[in-house]
């Protein structure tokens, strides 16, 4: 599946990455990657509808719309997109951004459960496209 939805292979590879800043309790700079994998698979799950959107607001509240929203994904992700978008921005520009060890981990967790949610979702759509 991530030869056909490549940006799964690099939402699991930021995944990856940020826990290697995380263990180098480099706490601003693990949340940034982790925004993007989350963000990656939200454009991957759009894209899956035939959906595009040229701006991060327009992503996030696209899949809020289509996804969150009509109950095909927990709303869940779509809090957590929300909200670490926002420590994505304090992480990246902020001096210093406050951001706890706690909060990353939850994050952490948060975006690994949506790439296998993602996973799961992208096969079901498989299959009942082929009559499974």
């Amino acid at each position: 599946m991530s030869n056909r939805f490549p940006l799964l292979a690099k939402a699991r590879r930021y995944i990856q990455s940020a826990r290697l800043l995380m263990n180098d309790n480099d706490l601003d700079s693990a949340t940034s990657p982790l925004y993007y994998a989350m963000f990656y698979v939200a454009e991957t799950l759009l894209d899956a509808r035939g959906l595009s959107f040229s701006s991060h607001r327009g992503v996030i509240s696209a899949f809020g719309q289509h996804f969150a929203k009509t109950g095909e994904m927990d709303p869940r992700f779509h809090r957590i997109l929300i909200a670490t978008f926002a420590k994505r921005q304090l992480g990246d520009y902020a001096a210093t951004s406050g951001i706890s060890r706690e909060e990353v981990e939850e994050i952490l967790t948060e975006a690994q459960d949506f790439l296998a949610e993602a996973h799961h979702w992208l096969a079901r759509q498989e299959a009942d496209e082929r009559g499974n």
